[in-house]
């Protein structure tokens, strides 16, 4: 059953480190996605995500400026990331694990994200909403995002840990009834 992503309640944020002392959060904040949602079998579920690599916001505009260019995102060159699920591994009824190809300037690479069914209920609209949030975390320098700057005092300018944090409320899509002949 295909489920529509609802951008206005959704989020996809990231955390890293800066100067080893303080974390900067940002988020993307135009993404779309295509969500087969197996309520009967959720093993069986699919995720597709595209994110658009210029809509980072991180509320500074010289760092957001910074991490679309060439030493970070490249997004001239590379403007979406994407997500596709290979498989869900089911914990319990509310908990699995979601791993998928995380494509980040065009460098593929395994990732698995902890997964939390919030709930599912009847929207005011009268269609079926669905809330989950998921978890990872990766190394940058996985996807050659390597641009660092050493401190004076020791460390590094930026985290090579990113935390992501996903937050998705999706919208269950009426199913078409075939037309009479």
């Amino acid at each position: 059953m295909s489920w529509n992503i609802d951008p206005a309640h959704s989020e996809i944020q990231f955390v890293a480190r800066h100067m080893m002392i303080s974390k900067v959060r940002g988020q993307f904040e135009k993404f779309t996605g295509t969500i087969n949602l197996d309520e009967n079998n959720p093993a069986n579920t699919t995720v597709e995500i595209q994110i658009e690599t210029n809509s980072l916001n991180t509320r500074e505009a010289k760092r957001d400026g910074h991490l679309r260019s060439p030493d970070f995102f490249n997004a001239e060159v590379y403007p979406h990331l994407t997500f596709k699920s290979s498989r869900v591994e089911l914990i319990d009824p509310q908990h699995a694990r979601l791993v998928g190809d995380l494509t980040i300037r065009d460098i593929t690479r395994q990732v698995t994200l902890d997964v939390e069914h919030i709930g599912m209920v009847k929207n005011p609209w009268g269609l079926i909403s669905s809330g989950f949030t998921a978890t990872t975390k990766i190394n940058r320098k996985d996807w050659g995002l390597t641009w660092n700057m050493v401190l004076e005092s020791g460390g590094f300018l930026v985290g090579d840990e990113i935390e992501i944090n996903i937050e998705l409320e999706l919208v269950k899509q009426p199913e078409v009834q075939p037309a009479a002949a």
